[in-house]
C-alpha cells in the first residue's frame, strides 16, 4: 500500500500541473463521496483525464491505474472472500419448530390453525386500553367529544364510530380526491383542522404522469382496508418497550391493515412529539408529515408507498406471509471483555459495487438506523434507513410499537417483503418500479430476509468519536445485533454504518464491525457504496490483520492507543486509523 500511495501522490501532482480546475472538481467530488456513508452514486476514483494531458503522461497514468487494479485483485484473492463464500438464510436450515406464542412472543394469528394448515386467521383477543399496549383506533375506550346539533350539548362517543363512517363513505366511491381524503381525516382529528396540510399529497396526485396515476381509484381501496381493522387485528398489540427482550409476529395482511390506518391517521395519542406526550419515546406512525410540505423527495416516497398499497389491495395478489419483530437487549452480564477477546478475523468480502439490500439479500442486512426506528421515512429523510423502509414498507409498522432504542438494544425484523426498486440517494433518489420477491420462505411462512436495526452515535464534532466510551458503546451495540441466536446464522451485510449524517469515521466503523463479526464468528460483506478508496484500503488492512493473526483484544488495545493520541493532540493528529494500526503492528515500516 505504501508504494501505491507514492505512485498516487506522484500522479496527483502530475495531473494538477495540467488542469488545476479539473482537479479541484475531482477533489470536491471525492470529498463528497468519502463523506457520505450511504451514497449510491459517486465519482470514480479513475476520473477521465484532462484533454491537455500528454500521451506519455496518459500512458503513465494508465500504468498506475492498472497497478492499483492488480493490487486490489492480489489483496482480494489472498485474504478477502468472494460473496458466494458467505452464508445466507436458506443455507442455515435451522429448525424453527411449530409457531408458538409465549410471555415474550406475541403472535397475532391463530397458531393452532396455522400449525395445522397454514391458514392465517387472526388470533381472538380482547380490547386492551393500557400503557403497555398499542392504543387502537377501533377500541371502544377511544372516545371523542361531539356537540349536539340542536341543544348544543356535548357527548362522548367511540371515535371508531366516526372513523368507520368516514372510511365507509370513501370506500364506496369509485374514485376519491385528495380533498375527500383530507375531509375524512379531519372529521375525526378536528383539532388539527388548519394545522395539518395535505399539499404534498395533492401536488403528488396532480403531477404524476397519467400512465401511473391510479391513485384516485386507490384511495377508496385503502379506506376499505383500514376499515377492516376490528376483523383483522383482534388481539392487543404489546409495545416493544425499552429494557425488555420481546417479539411480535403479524401477518402481512394485518400489517397492511395497520398501515392503511396510519395512512388515514386514525391512531389515537400519536399526533404530537411533545416531551410530555404519552408516546414521546416512540416514532410517529400517522402519515400526516408525509402528506405535507411538497418536495421531489416526497413525490418519490409517495410513489413507493402508493405502489405498496396498490399491491396489497389487489385481490389477485396474495401476500400470505408472516413478519416477526424482535427487540433484543444486551444484559450487562453478556457484555464481552473486549480487551481479552482472543478471536481472530472472520471472513470478509469488501466491494465498492452492489448494495446491502440487493447483493446482501439473505444475509443479516444492517439498517443504519435512528434510535427511533425508521428515522425520517415519513418526513423528508432519504438516507439508507429511509430508503430501506420505502422499498420494504412493512418495516414502517415497527414504528407503531417500538420504543426508542437504548444503547444496549437492537431490533431484528424477519420476513418483510421488498415491493419496489430504486436508484439514487437523497435528492437523487427515485422510485424505479415494482420488485418481485423470489426469496424462499421459512417454516413460519416468513420471507427469508432479515434486517437488523442498530443506531450509531451522532457526533456534532467528528473528533468526539475518538473516545473509548463511545467506541465501546458501538462495539456493544453491534454485538447485540450480530450475536447468534441459532446454531447456524447467516453472515452479515453492512457498510459505512453511521458515517453519513452521523459523522462517523468509516475506518473506525469498519474496525468496530470487523471486531464484532470476529467475536461472534460470522462473516462480513462490507459494501462501501462506490467508495473505491475505502474498498482498497480495507482490503489491504484486512490482509494485514489476517497475516499478523491479529486478535479482537489486540485491536481493542490499539483503539485505546489511537484514541489517546487523538485526545492528546486535541484531534489534530493527521494519521488515520488504518495507518496507525499498521505502524503499530509493523513498527519497522515507514510512517507512509
Amino acid at each position: 500500500m505504501d508504494h501505491h500511495r507514492n505512485d498516487s501522490s506522484r500522479m496527483k501532482a502530475l495531473l494538477q500541473s495540467e488542469d488545476s480546475k479539473d482537479d479541484h472538481e475531482r477533489d470536491r467530488e471525492q470529498s463528497s463521496t468519502n463523506g457520505s456513508s450511504q451514497a449510491t452514486c459517486s465519482a470514480s476514483s479513475h476520473s477521465s483525464l484532462s484533454p491537455g494531458l500528454s500521451r506519455t503522461r496518459e500512458t503513465e497514468f494508465g500504468a498506475w491505474a492498472e497497478k492499483v487494479e492488480r493490487q486490489k485483485e492480489d489483496v482480494s484473492s489472498s485474504s478477502c472472500s468472494p460473496l458466494s463464500a458467505l452464508k445466507k438464510l436458506p443455507e442455515c436450515q435451522n429448525s424453527l419448530g411449530q409457531l408458538t406464542f409465549s410471555m415474550t412472543h406475541s403472535v397475532l394469528i391463530d397458531v393452532k390453525i396455522f400449525n395445522r394448515g397454514r391458514s392465517l386467521s387472526p388470533q381472538e383477543g380482547r380490547d386492551v386500553w393500557h400503557s403497555n399496549f398499542v392504543k387502537m383506533p377501533c377500541s371502544q375506550l377511544s372516545l371523542m367529544t361531539t356537540k349536539g346539533a340542536v341543544f348544543k350539548t356535548t357527548n362522548q362517543k367511540p371515535r371508531w364510530d366516526i372513523i368507520k363512517k368516514q372510511l365507509e363513505t370513501l370506500s364506496k366511491k369509485s374514485a376519491a380526491t385528495v380533498k375527500d381524503v383530507e375531509d375524512a381525516i379531519l372529521k375525526y382529528n378536528p383539532k388539527y383542522k388548519g394545522r395539518w396540510s395535505f399539499d404534498a399529497l395533492a401536488t403528488f396526485v396532480e403531477r404524476v404522469h397519467e400512465t401511473e396515476n391510479y391513485f384516485k381509484p386507490l384511495f377508496p381501496k385503502i379506506a376499505a382496508l383500514a376499515m377492516d381493522l376490528p376483523n383483522s387485528v383482534k388481539k392487543a398489540i404489546p409495545l416493544l418497550r425499552r429494557g425488555q427482550t420481546a417479539s411480535i409476529t403479524l401477518s402481512q395482511a394485518q400489517i397492511a391493515c395497520l398501515l392503511a390506518n396510519a395512512f388515514f391517521c386514525t391512531f389515537p395519542h400519536r399526533n404530537t412529539s411533545d416531551p410530555k406526550a404519552e408516546y414521546h419515546h416512540y416514532p410517529s406512525i400517522n402519515f400526516t408529515s408525509l402528506f405535507e410540505k411538497w418536495s421531489e423527495r416526497k413525490k418519490e416516497k409517495l410513489r413507493a408507498i402508493m405502489h405498496y398499497f396498490h399491491v396489497m389491495t389487489d385481490k389477485e395478489e396474495k401476500q400470505d406471509g408472516l413478519v416477526t419483530f424482535e427487540r433484543h437487549v444486551l444484559r450487562d452480564a453478556d457484555v464481552p471483555n473486549w480487551r481479552s477477546c482472543k478471536e481472530k478475523m472472520s471472513k470478509l468480502h469488501v466491494t465498492s459495487r452492489g448494495s446491502i439490500e440487493t447483493e446482501g439479500t439473505g444475509m443479516l442486512q444492517v439498517d443504519f438506523a435512528a434510535s427511533r426506528i425508521g428515522g425520517g421515512v415519513l418526513g423528508s429523510g432519504l438516507v439508507q434507513e429511509e430508503i430501506l423502509f420505502l422499498m420494504n414498507p412493512e418495516l414502517i409498522v415497527a414504528r407503531l410499537f417500538t420504543e426508542k432504542l437504548a444503547d444496549n438494544e437492537c431490533l431484528v425484523i424477519t420476513g418483510s417483503q421488498q415491493f419496489s426498486r430504486y436508484s439514487g440517494f437523497g435528492d437523487t433518489f427515485e422510485w424505479a418500479g415494482p420488485h418481485k420477491d423470489n426469496l424462499p420462505k421459512d417454516e413460519w411462512s416468513r420471507w427469508q430476509r432479515q434486517i437488523l436495526a442498530i443506531d450509531a452515535v451522532f457526533f456534532k464534532d467528528r473528533r468526539d468519536q475518538y473516545n473509548m466510551l463511545k467506541v465501546t458503546r458501538d462495539l456493544n451495540k453491534a454485538y447485540c445485533g450480530f450475536k447468534a441466536h441459532f446454531p447456524k446464522e447467516p453472515d452479515i451485510a453492512t457498510g459505512k454504518w453511521g458515517c453519513g449524517a452521523f459523522n462517523g469515521d468509516p475506518q473506525l466503523k469498519a474496525v468496530i464491525q470487523l471486531m464484532v463479526a470476529a467475536k461472534v464468528r460470522r462473516g462480513l460483506a462490507f459494501f462501501t457504496f462506490h467508495d473505491e478508496k475505502l474498498e482498497l484500503e480495507l482490503q489491504q488492512f484486512y490482509h494485514l490483520l489476517v497475516t499478523e493473526g491479529t486478535t479482537v483484544g489486540k485491536l481493542y488495545g490499539l483503539l485505546e492507543d489511537f484514541c489517546a493520541v487523538q485526545q492528546a493532540s486535541g484531534g489534530s493528529c493527521q494519521v488515520d486509523l488504518f495507518d496507525f494500526i499498521r505502524n503499530s503492528l509493523k513498527p519497522s515500516r515507514s510512517n507512509l
